[in-house]
């Protein structure tokens, strides 16, 4: 885990953070996400008919976005932190496929820092890289995205600590 206090967040810039840990994205995941989005498409839940056609059933890609903030917590540590908030993204791109059974995480490169709004907006080059159910890493990130996150200094920033 990197940690880096909100006076040095500059430090992070053009620095790749540690990976995040892997999270494995089973068919029990993806129907459940299925189920809460609506988006029922047979490559994602007909494992069936998904063997036959394509190999077998595939992740929403929207699933694995929404993923990617668990997968910031184990990597960077923002001390002196009032709150911290997703501002979007400037990108996003779905490059690759994540099979039933696939392991996910995500490596991230901060790449802007600048005031905004009394806080940080943080830009980050995140990729979201793939481990097959066979265990081989795929050649291309299920994700490529520029993630944008607006972080506040605490009042007393030598205090408080919060994740981001």
């Amino acid at each position: 885990m990197e940690t880096v206090h909100y006076r040095n967040l500059t430090l992070l810039i053009n620095k790749e953070l540690p990976p995040s840990k892997w999270i494995t994205v089973d068919q029990d995941l993806i129907d459940a996400f299925a189920d809460a989005t609506g988006d029922h498409q047979w490559i994602h839940v007909d494992v069936e008919r998904a063997k036959k056609e394509i190999g077998g059933t595939i992740a929403h890609g929207f699933l694995t976005l929404s993923l990617m903030p668990s997968m910031v917590h184990d990597v960077l540590k923002v001390e002196g932190l009032a709150r911290a908030l997703n501002y979007g993204f400037d990108k996003i791109r779905f490059t690759g496929v994540v099979p039933a059974g696939a392991k996910v995480r995500m490596r991230q490169t901060v790449t802007k820092i600048e005031d905004k709004n009394g806080g940080k907006l943080m830009t980050r080059s995140c990729l979201v890289e793939v481990m097959g159910p066979d265990g081989k890493m795929h050649e291309k990130p299920a994700i490529s995205a520029l993630w944008l996150g607006l972080v506040f200094p605490a009042d007393d920033t030598a205090g408080s600590a919060q994740t981001h």
